[in-house]
């Protein structure tokens, strides 16, 4: 049986700014940084939502977290900025350094920002519904500590460097956020916690066969790249263009430890399409490339895009109340109030 509360939007939204409000956050950063964390839990990513404020709070206890910190810009080339985060809250400095890359691919057709010295961004498809709600097709990624073995070894030397694409449509906006393990150790947890194998293998046990134990891949760390070598190179090259552009750290010099995983490199990019697409004749392509996709024969799982899943969770969260842990909750209202 499900024990989560069912809590109304607007009511865990000013609850979690009044806590961000009481942990040192001015107005404007605890109204951005709650507005994510509540949007993230509302679309069902609870790993990345308020199932994650408890370490999100530790980290600024332990002064990971700067909650007066400002992000900068140090450098700029034509659309091209390189801006430090002064390890401010990752959400919130990602939110900023995505809207600065509107603003510049609004002058310019293109805008690309680079950020470094940031924490964790907690759910990386957040900055890219915000590209398409721009009506821009975003692209953003961030390199992590060292939590994915290459392919063939058995130890971590990678990040699993999340990567979001988005693509705006008035009739839904496509939107991929993915890590660069079969599963990333948000969905792990999420299965292990309900009691349940993975759908398809998601990495190796202690003794080094592949499993669907989401359990055991999480005590051996041996999680599977997408695509064997093909996600493990991926990583290397997404966390190679988000340090070298920034600036800033690459993977093999961040913090083993998850709640010290601070100075992380990240890239936000974003193009224009509006622009071009006066005519509206790229809406239409987009559409007739969903109707094609929905119309795919299946074994019994519906076909569907990236983000569609997403857009009828948030519809039901939204309209019921959004499922949350009732320990969190109690800790997130003694802390507003």
């Amino acid at each position: 049986m499900d024990k989560r509360l069912r809590i109304p939007f607007t009511v865990l939204n000013e609850a979690l700014c009044r806590a961000l409000s009481k942990l040192g956050f001015d107005d404007d950063d605890a109204s951005i940084c709650a507005r994510l964390f509540t949007n993230t839990t509302c679309d069902g990513v609870y790993s990345h939502g308020l199932n994650r404020f408890p370490r999100f709070v530790r980290m600024i206890e332990n002064g990971s977290i700067d909650v007066h910190a400002k992000p900068e810009l140090v450098a700029a080339v034509g659309s091209l900025e390189r801006w430090n985060g002064h390890r401010a809250a990752g959400n919130v400095n990602a939110h900023k350094c995505m809207d600065r890359a509107l603003a510049l691919a609004r002058e310019s057709g293109i805008g690309c920002v680079a950020l470094a010295q940031t924490n964790h961004w907690m759910r990386g498809g957040s900055y890219g519904w915000q590209a398409a709600e721009a009506g821009m097709i975003g692209l953003c990624w961030t390199n992590t500590l060292q939590n994915l073995p290459p392919w063939g070894a058995t130890e971590p030397r990678v990040g699993n460097n999340p990567l979001v694409i988005a693509v705006p449509r008035v009739g839904g906006h496509v939107v991929l956020d993915m890590a660069i393990s079969q599963f990333s150790f948000g969905a792990l947890e999420s299965y292990r916690e309900r009691g349940e194998q993975l759908p398809v293998t998601g990495g190796f046990d202690a003794a080094g066969q592949l499993t669907r134990d989401p359990a055991a891949i999480e005590a051996s760390g041996r999680v599977l790249p997408i695509g064997f070598w093909k996600g493990s190179g991926l990583a290397l090259v997404l966390d190679m263009i988000a340090a070298m552009l920034s600036g800033g750290l690459a993977t093999h010099q961040i913090s083993s430890d998850p709640e010290s995983e601070t100075g992380i490199s990240q890239s936000f990019i974003a193009m224009n399409f509006t622009a071009l697409d006066q005519d509206g004749e790229g809406q239409r392509l987009a559409d007739r490339i969903i109707d094609h996709l929905h119309l795919a024969t299946t074994e019994g799982m519906p076909v569907r895009y990236p983000g569609q899943r997403t857009l009828q969770i948030r519809t039901e969260n939204y309209a019921i109340g959004i499922p949350v842990d009732p320990a969190i909750w109690t800790d997130v209202c003694a802390l507003a109030n």
